[in-house]
């Protein structure tokens, strides 16, 4: 019922930018829905899945301390997609990102994980 297609990583050096997408689509979005909260986690090798950013719906945001001021969240309600613009990239930033979008509709909830996109950063 949603589908979430990331987009934008890649490999850059130390300092560079990157700029990751993930649109949602499905059935789900030809009915009355909201879009509470969208984020992005990253999973590094060895490590758990960690929150890097999140948005709510009215907009707040919040960030892992280790990206703040780094990075940028961003959504387009009327393109169901969120958006990370990440700068300043360090090599400790390397992993798996991930988006992740909580919808209701009809007062129910679903919780969506897209595939993961891979950042690296060299040094």
């Amino acid at each position: 019922q949603v589908q979430l297609v990331e987009s934008g990583g890649g490999s850059v050096q130390a300092g560079g930018s990157l700029r990751l997408s993930c649109a949602a689509s499905g059935s789900i979005f030809r009915s009355i829905f909201s879009i509470n909260t969208m984020g992005w986690y990253r999973q590094a090798p060895g490590k758990q899945r960690e929150l890097v950013a999140g948005i709510t719906r009215d907009g707040v945001t919040n960030y892992a301390d280790s990206v703040k001021g780094r990075f940028a969240i961003s959504r387009d309600n009327a393109k169901n997609t969120v958006y990370l613009q990440m700068n300043s990239l360090k090599p400790d930033d390397t992993a798996v990102y991930y988006c992740n979008i909580y919808v209701v509709s009809w007062s129910k909830g679903y919780d969506s994980w897209g595939q993961g996109t891979q950042v690296t950063v060299s040094s």
